[in-house]
């Protein structure tokens, strides 16, 4: 009997589409094993001819006209790692539409769009698979559909993005500043030349709003995400962390709570037992918390060639799978449930919080005064001499809600005796 061939094609040649162009190549021979078939790239749709050709075998699988993918029948599988919102939706629209089957890498389209695609998906009878949208290699996304989905999962937090894990883990270990971190994550090819999206929460955010979506069958976008980044961070924070027991990650965090959906990326104390502290460099992890399963946590390389690769060739073998033994995809929409997001100012955690004062007596009770009346509770205080006449004052609050602390705080910056603009970093 003739071995089946499934044709795919490929859309974007960059370093993850070269990745995926490897896996290709190197899994070929046991593909017959795994799969029951063979898959084949037919086309691979890239800006530059020239510049293709010198990464591929057969430089005729290479075109500029997406319309040669739509029109040939044998293309079985779509594979989108362009990035960005457009084009790229666009051409997943038309491939579903068209009974293509797709997987994509794309965390800002599936974190703005990723409902309306599914529900085309299901529409159509085809399969809308994106592993590789969210943490790279780790595998998080089949297991929250798949082994975990009896679960009723309540929260998940994250250490999902590598540049900026990087760059805290780097502050801590060797005492560098921001800037020296962030020149040499840039030099080891771990931030991009512009690190906005990294350094500021939105790429954990992006990957956050997916997570949440798939967990708690809630429509969440990248719009219901608080974000907040690391740039505020300094070594004076870190160290005064460790003196807490404590380090600082780039966390983010995703409940379901009983009054909404709360979903946000921001600096966080962690205390060092937690199993996330101990997660360093550009690894990423996932924790995530069931109501049967309890707590399990999923580690490894959250982005990278090799890695996102592996997750999309795991998408495709997926789907190979599916077609060879005739099998439909599950085609009901995953976000069931209508439920509220939270607003910002009503979300509850610790913090900390540092500023500058005048040293003198009365300050720390009026300072604790003012947290007291905002309903604002302190679990640990520190005062440090710092220069001159001023003192520092290190605050470890109880839980309160975010609109209690601001409250307390632009009472913090009409006072004289206050200094400087008080630093707030939140505490798991």
């Amino acid at each position: 009997m003739a071995e089946q061939v499934l044709k795919a094609a490929l859309l974007g040649l960059g370093t993850v589409g070269t990745g995926v162009y490897k896996m290709f190549r190197q899994q070929r021979p046991e593909m017959p094993s795994k799969l029951g078939a063979t898959l084949e790239i037919s086309h691979i749709l890239v800006r530059n001819l020239e510049k293709a050709a010198r990464k591929v075998d057969d430089p005729s699988v290479l075109t500029q006209d997406y319309q040669t993918v739509l029109d040939d029948p044998e293309v079985a599988i779509v594979i989108e790692v362009m990035g960005g919102i457009e084009p790229a939706s666009t051409y997943i629209r038309q491939a579903l539409s068209a009974g293509k089957h797709v997987v994509t890498a794309n965390k800002d389209l599936i974190a703005e769009q990723g409902r309306e695609l599914m529900q085309l998906a299901g529409k159509n009878g085809v399969a809308l698979l994106f592993e590789a949208a969210v943490a790279g290699g780790i595998p998080i996304i089949a297991p929250l559909l798949g082994s975990l989905s009896a679960n009723h999962i309540t929260e998940i937090m994250g250490i999902v993005n590598g540049t900026t894990n990087y760059i805290l883990s780097r502050m801590t270990d060797e005492g560098m500043d921001f800037g020296q971190a962030l020149d040499e994550a840039k030099e080891l090819g771990y931030a991009e030349a512009d690190p906005t999206a990294d350094v500021d929460g939105l790429d954990a955010g992006r990957k956050m709003a997916i997570m949440a979506s798939l967990a708690f069958h809630a429509p969440v976008t990248f719009r219901d995400v608080c974000t907040e980044g690391i740039t505020h961070i300094t070594s004076v924070d870190i160290g005064y962390a460790s003196e807490f027991g404590r380090v600082i990650k780039l966390v983010g965090v995703a409940k379901d709570t009983a009054e909404g959906i709360e979903v946000r990326v921001h600096p966080m104390l962690l205390d060092k037992t937690h199993p996330m502290a101990a997660v360093s460099g550009s690894y990423n992890a996932v924790f995530v918390h069931g109501d049967a399963v309890d707590d399990v946590m999923f580690y490894g390389r959250g982005a990278g060639e090799m890695p996102t690769a592996s997750a999309i060739m795991g998408d495709v073998f997926e789907i190979a799978r599916l077609i060879v033994h005739g099998n439909r995809p599950m085609t009901q929409d995953l976000c069931y449930r209508e439920r509220p997001i939270k607003k910002a100012d009503q979300i509850v955690s610790r913090y900390y919080l540092r500023m500058g004062v005048e040293d003198k007596p009365g300050v720390l009770a009026t300072l604790a005064s003012v947290l007291g009346s905002n309903s604002v509770s302190i679990e640990q205080i520190v005062q440090k001499m710092r220069t001159g006449e001023d003192a520092e004052i290190v605050v470890i609050t109880d839980l309160v809600k975010e609109h209690h602390l601001r409250d307390a705080l632009e009472t913090f910056r009409s006072m004289a005796a206050v200094k400087t603009e008080p630093t707030v970093i939140r505490v798991y």
